[in-house]
């Protein structure tokens, strides 16, 4: 029997079938690559020096909470650091997950991001009287330098700092700056394994509902005296989806000027209730879209079959 070819019909949708195959191709593909592990790593605070690895700093003092810091392998990128080792972050659903708007760490409070939902919906754009600011030290540097990029974009170098803290600080970093010099929370030790100095033991899993009430007290810090600030830039911080919006007077965040919060380590833990099945839905239509397409082809070929 000669078979004689496709019809238009037919090739045509011979032709979505194949690509539909290869849209579900990619998307599994994708689900699997997802999975494959990220070149930078959550590592114990021993193990960063003043040239090796990125210390993560995150003042919860803003709901009388430590001041944490944990360890990075570099290369990596400023979001990358803040999502690993048991951090998780939140976006807005304006700006996407580009824009910090809650941050947690499992091992505190139960791994809740703050601020929580009474007090921010992280639909819009934070204001800059209450938001998560993102500072940098490179090796050496004695101030703060208020991140001229999104933390998607920024790299941070080996033996840095990267310091998130929350409350007003306006768009140029030059109100509402952070009360304490790199050195507070900047890893000391020369060899991995060491002393890295500055911080109180590791932070206990706390349950979530039981903040600290203390009052933060000062952390052990190496004597380094506190420098004039860094040049700034003059413009508003770019970041990918955008900046905060000012609504009135910034103020300092934080601690009290001069203070810094009690400092405590964050080791490296399992994420707090984190799903990743957020691509399951499409994968699972494609599927099914796929699956159409092909039977749809099978249905022509065999109406051409019986002609």
């Amino acid at each position: 029997m000669t078979h004689r070819p496709f019809p238009p019909a037919g090739r045509r949708a011979a032709r979505a079938a194949a690509a539909l195959a290869l849209v579900f191709a990619a998307v599994c593909g994708g689900l699997t690559l997802g999975a494959a592990p990220a070149v930078a790593a959550a590592q114990p605070m021993s193990a960063c020096t003043t040239t090796k690895g990125v210390v993560l700093a995150v003042d919860f003092s803003h709901w009388g909470g430590p001041l944490l810091r944990s360890c990075g392998t570099t290369p990596t990128t400023g979001y990358a650091l803040l999502n690993q080792g048991g951090w998780q972050t939140t976006g807005t659903q304006h700006d996407g997950p580009a824009f910090i708007c809650r941050i947690g760490y499992a091992g505190y409070q139960g791994g809740t991001q703050y601020p929580t939902v009474k007090g921010e919906p992280c639909v819009l754009t934070p204001p800059a009287t209450a938001y998560w600011s993102y500072w940098h030290a490179d090796p050496g540097q004695k101030s703060w330098s208020y991140s001229k990029l999104g933390a998607m974009s920024y790299h941070p170098e080996p033996g840095s700092v990267d310091l998130w803290i929350f409350g007003a600080t306006n768009t140029a970093g030059t109100q509402g700056r952070p009360t304490f010099p790199p050195d507070t929370v900047r890893a000391h030790n020369t060899a991995p394994g060491t002393s890295s100095g500055a911080a109180r033991p590791p932070v206990k899993n706390t349950p979530a509902g039981n903040p600290a009430t203390a009052k933060p007290t000062p952390a052990r810090t190496s004597a380094a005296p506190t420098a004039s600030p860094t040049a700034l830039p003059a413009t508003p911080a770019a970041t990918p989806t955008g900046t905060p919006v000012p609504t009135g007077t910034a103020t300092t965040a934080g601690s009290t000027p001069g203070s810094a919060p009690r400092t405590q380590d964050a080791e490296p833990t399992a994420a707090a209730g984190h799903s990743t099945g957020s691509v399951l839905p499409f994968a699972i239509t494609a599927a099914v879209v796929a699956v159409i397409a092909v039977l749809t082809v099978l249905r022509v070929r065999r109406r051409r079959d019986a002609e």
